[in-house]
């Protein structure tokens, strides 16, 4: 997978696997608050039923034997890549 083409749209794109020829956009990274990593949350809208709000999830499994969590490790495995080619940049250009 190819990471975020800028920080404040987070997006990426592949061009094999589950997501070959896909640009996956919206979706959020970000640090859990019991120190257990990081999470991955996708898109949703929000939609009113007899002024009860719901949210209707923009990325979900078809049955329920299929699950998001390939996509979601997909994008962490990716975020960290990132990560440590930013740092080995950061380091690089200290460096200099």
């Amino acid at each position: 997978m190819a990471p975020w083409a800028s920080s404040r749209t987070p997006s990426c794109t592949s061009d094999e696997g589950l997501l070959a020829g896909l640009k996956l956009v919206g979706f959020t990274v970000w640090d859990r608050r019991d120190t257990r990593g990081r999470s991955v949350t996708f898109p949703t809208r929000q939609y009113s039923v007899n002024g009860e709000r719901r949210h209707y999830v923009l990325l979900r499994a078809t049955d329920e034997t299929s699950t998001t969590e390939p996509v979601r490790q997909l994008i962490l495995h990716a975020y960290a890549e990132h990560e440590e080619r930013s740092e080995a940049r950061s380091a690089e250009t200290r460096g200099r």
